[in-house]
């Protein structure tokens, strides 16, 4: 399964659901996106290494950009932009996810939904 960014942050404060959910899943799969998403929030450098050191300890793989990715991500921020407001980075989230035939697992399930060949897990925090 591939987990949106949201899901390392409901687990880094101390959602014990999100844990759990990360916890049952065998293949834990995270895109290059929110691996940068995830760096970015942090406000000091013990912060970086707490996450790495989080993916690293839970057998994260980072699956990083490729052409096919960039390209699904731009045909849905062609096709969802407009009509759905779509942002880049969840295109590119959600084309990782779809490229790699992965389940993405996301609480923001309104920004994915439309996406009719994705498939999806709905996080209720």
């Amino acid at each position: 399964m591939l987990f949106d960014t949201d899901i390392f942050i409901w687990t880094q404060r101390g959602n014990i659901k999100a844990a759990r959910l990360i916890e049952r899943e065998d293949e834990r799969l995270l895109s290059v996106q929110s691996y940068m998403e995830l760096l970015q929030c942090a406000q000091n450098k013990k912060q970086h290494d707490y996450t790495k050191s989080f993916l690293k300890d839970f057998g994260f793989h980072v699956i990083p950009f490729s052409e096919n990715i960039g390209h699904r991500a731009a045909v849905y921020i062609e096709e969802y932009s407009l009509s759905h407001g779509l942002r880049a980075g969840d295109a590119i989230i959600a084309a990782t996810a779809t490229e790699n035939n992965a389940k993405l697992c996301s609480s923001n399930v309104k920004h994915f939904k439309f996406i009719k060949e994705l498939k999806l897990k709905s996080f209720k925090p």
